[in-house]
């Protein structure tokens, strides 16, 4: 069999990284078409996948649909030359990839209040899978598992420390650190939202650095003025995950990452235009295991940030409500590759159910 990965950012190549490597393991052609955004290069590089990178896009908001004539043209070429049994991704990249080569496409969706992508891409797909969580039914080819995105690469099943990563990072064994991530938002699914303000980031970045060391984790990857005494980035990105496990918070206006933080046990806040009434269906349900802490309010943020970072044992807490959280998710790497194996058929796949909208 011939299997097709999109990856259009780093977080998709996590996603499907094991998936990959244990189809490869099992003798099948696999190739996983790249867009060069962020850190995804130099993801597809430090773990060897087999890829070919389709174009880049920057962090703007209209970088990527400037460049979608230039990405579908290399997008259709590589499909052609590669001649797959199967897709899988994301969005409309794969979806329209599948159209056009007449392949079956297996889509895993994880941002319900997105509309865009869904319009644009389902009626293409072969299957959606979706998390347990997942507020909407998208259609009658909709499939649910227990777990989110993330538990393909975080489910304890698979993921283990690679290295000892105070010492990367040069900390004391008890030395207290909080990583602090700000987004971007150039993606197609952030345009009209926003997270910290200038004002906002100093502010927040000087009130951790009196109780902790903090790392920046910045999408725009410039080093800003007023960021005072925190750190930039010095690790390769491969590693942050490591980096999550071991920090004492992560104060975040991201999405992805804060649901990285809950899944390896800690504490994390979430502030950004997305939280409110309609917010997605993973992030209030690791807020009501009290895993992370969705704050629209600067001064709620500031508040949560220091009494976590000031409390006894919270880390320790944070542990065990991950390990009650991840009692009876699915190792989500397993149900790609038994999906893959099936070719696609989703029925067959016993950790897949039809998918119902949670209460």
């Amino acid at each position: 069999m011939r299997y097709l990965f999109f990856t259009n950012t780093p977080a998709h190549v996590h996603l499907y990284k094991y998936a990959v490597r244990e189809l490869q393991r099992q003798g099948h052609d696999v190739l996983v078409l790249g867009r060069d955004y962020g850190c995804t290069t130099d993801l597809l590089e430090y773990y060897d996948l087999p890829h070919r990178i389709y174009g880049s896009c920057g962090t703007t908001k209209y970088s990527l649909f400037t460049s979608l004539p230039f990405h579908y043209a290399n997008i259709f070429r590589e499909v052609r030359r590669f001649k797959p049994d199967l897709i899988f991704g994301m969005g409309g990249y794969a979806a329209h990839a599948g159209a056009v080569s007449r392949t079956p496409v297996i889509l895993v969706l994880d941002s319900e209040p997105t509309s865009l992508d869904h319009l644009v891409s389902r009626p293409f797909a072969k299957a959606i899978l979706t998390p347990h969580t997942f507020g909407k039914e998208i259609s009658d080819n909709h499939y649910q598992f227990r777990g989110f995105k993330e538990t393909a690469y975080l489910h304890p099943d698979v993921y283990e420390p690679t290295v000892d990563i105070r010492d990367e990072l040069g900390l004391g064994p008890d030395e207290k650190f909080v990583v602090v991530r700000f987004n971007a938002f150039g993606s197609h699914h952030d345009v009209g939202h926003q997270g910290f303000t200038p004002d906002r980031r100093r502010e927040l970045l000087g009130m951790l650095s009196e109780h902790a060391t903090v790392f920046v984790l910045d999408e725009s990857e410039e080093r800003r003025d007023g960021d005072g005494d925190a750190r930039s980035v010095d690790f390769h990105p491969a590693l942050v995950h490591d980096v999550l496990a071991e920090a004492d918070l992560l104060v975040a206006d991201t999405q992805t990452m804060v649901t990285e933080a809950a899944l390896l046990g800690t504490p994390a806040i979430r502030s950004n235009s997305f939280v409110g009434e309609n917010d997605m269906g993973n992030f209030v349900a690791l807020e009501r295991h009290g895993l992370i802490s969705n704050l629209a309010s600067f001064d709620d943020v500031m508040e949560r940030a220091e009494t976590l970072l000031t409390e006894d044992g919270t880390k320790e807490r944070w542990q065990a409500r991950r390990d009650e959280f991840l009692a009876d998710k699915v190792n989500l790497t397993d149900v790609i590759v038994q999906v893959a194996l099936n070719y696609g058929a989703v029925e067959t796949v016993g950790s897949l159910s039809r998918h119902s909208v949670p209460a």
